[in-house]
């Protein structure tokens, strides 16, 4: 099968029937229409349907290498910095069709596993690592167009550097047995955004300790029997495109993943039991600079759409003459296009890496990595300060449709737009940076790759001034001379 249309998407999330928990209720009947998921599901079936039409199929797909089936960009594997620019572009494209309010849209998820095949390499010969079976799913992913999540984060439990697990029952997910078919997983794992409404669930530990049982990488279905979704509170506000008109499309559901003595088959593992590699694979393959590749590209679609936003809030108050406005306006605008000099900077400086792909400049898009966590909040506030009393002054479409309608549409009226249209916007405006969605999306950006403050440290770390550091001394050095 190649690329997938939206609505073989949605029939294969139906037909999973998996183990969803929400409101401490299990999801009964088709996921695809329940309030809290049908919206996403919707939005991620739009996607799908994109690859179809007929001036997009060469932005949105490609042929495959060995069914030459035409299959989603975002599962090339990079050979020249022109492959770069293609997948951007198609990244790009999706990402406008929602304003990049979807983080895990399926490009996302597809790259993950594009960068980890494109590091097979570091598996080879290695204790219980299975390169083969890694190559092997990415192919499989690919010309099935298969839909996943992932999980890489452990329970909150105690954060400190040095804890070890005492628990009888297991807390954080691990191995607690393994036989012929494969291994078996008990315990939990966080944060599964959008789990429940994709094909497969990607788990990778990368933090292994010999005394615990960790150090893994694996996949399998979301149907797996004794694999269970527990979600959060939906922040669906409801199913008014007027009063909530992005968390009822784009509202991205988190979930913890409880592994009840799952059995993983052999070829499904990836690798296990072997610490070192658990702790080196994530550091030392492709995923941080494919995947920030990705995650850059749709945050710049993301931050246009803000600049949009504000831009509205201006003409629509007319609020433009003020320079603390456009002082304002500018922070948007130098995000934006740094943000974009960065991406297109990993892309002119990408090098061939070890195992033969054109890999974008890591050190750059860490440097993107940190700069938009700290950018993000900002936005928000901007919004929040020139919107001011006009993002509570925001009646629910409902209203302008009552007795009192006229009496809105001429007390809430501004210099261009009738009341209603003004409180469109304003809500608009609400549901990014004020609603439970809006909220969530400012916590997402802040923590998209981790703490902010660790991110730091890896930049800190990993980033080369040897050179730079050397002409200091050499300039020392010839001061010396005179």
């Amino acid at each position: 099968m190649p690329a997938i249309t939206g609505r073989q998407y949605i029939e294969r999330i139906d037909e999973l029937k998996t183990d969803i928990w929400i409101e401490g209720k299990r999801v009964t009947g088709n996921i695809s229409e329940h309030p809290a998921f049908k919206g996403i599901i919707k939005s991620q079936a739009a996607l799908y349907e994109l690859q179809h039409h007929q001036d997009l199929k060469d932005i949105l797909t490609y042929l495959s290498p060995t069914t030459k089936n035409r299959v989603g960009i975002s599962y090339l594997q990079p050979k020249t910095k022109e492959d770069l620019v293609t997948r951007r572009t198609m990244i790009q494209q999706w990402a406008r069709s929602n304003n990049g309010l979807m983080g895990r849209s399926p490009d996302y998820m597809n790259t993950v596993l594009m960068a980890l095949a494109s590091s097979v390499h570091l598996l080879q010969d290695q204790k219980n690592c299975f390169p083969e079976n890694l190559q092997s799913f990415y192919e499989y992913a690919r010309e099935k167009d298969i839909s996943m999540t992932h999980t890489f984060i452990e329970p909150q439990v105690n954060r400190t550097q040095l804890y070890i697990e005492r628990s009888k029952e297991p807390i954080a997910a691990k191995i607690v047995d393994k036989n012929e078919y494969g291994i078996i997983i008990k315990g939990a794992r966080l944060l599964a955004t959008q789990g429940g409404i994709t094909d497969e669930l990607l788990v990778i530990s990368a933090n292994g300790k010999e005394e615990d049982g960790n150090g893994f990488a694996f996949s399998i279905p979301s149907n797996t029997t004794g694999l269970r979704f527990i979600c959060r509170e939906s922040f669906v506000g409801g199913d008014s495109s007027f009063n909530y008109p992005l968390s009822s499309r784009f509202e991205e559901m988190d979930s913890i993943v409880v592994f009840d003595n799952v059995l993983v088959p052999w070829e499904r593992v990836f690798f296990y039991d072997n610490v070192p590699i658990s702790n080196i694979f994530m550091r030392s393959n492709s995923f941080l600079p494919f995947t920030l590749h990705q995650v850059v590209s749709r945050q710049i679609v993301k931050t246009e759409f803000i600049l949009g936003i504000v831009h509205s809030i201006i003409e629509t108050i007319n609020i433009g003459e003020y320079q603390h406005v456009q002082e304002k306006v500018s922070e948007i605008i130098i995000a934006l296009e740094t943000m974009k000099a960065l991406v297109i900077k990993s892309e002119v400086e990408a090098k061939i890496d070890k195992g033969g792909w054109m890999q974008p400049d890591r050190s750059t898009l860490q440097i993107a990595m940190n700069v938009y966590p700290r950018v993000y909040p900002r936005f928000t506030e901007i919004i929040q300060l020139l919107g001011a009393s006009g993002l509570m002054s925001i009646p629910t479409g409902s209203t302008f449709q009552s007795p009192v309608g006229n009496e809105l549409n001429h007390y809430l009226q501004s210099r261009e737009n009738t009341g209603e249209d003004r409180v469109q916007l304003f809500r608009l405006a609400w549901d990014l940076t004020m609603s439970s969605f809006g909220t969530r999306q400012t916590l997402y950006e802040r923590f998209f790759f981790g703490d902010p403050v660790r991110l730091a440290s890896q930049l800190y770390f990993s980033y080369d001034a040897d050179e730079y550091m050397q002409r200091v001394k050499d300039f020392l050095d010839l001061s010396k001379e005179h």
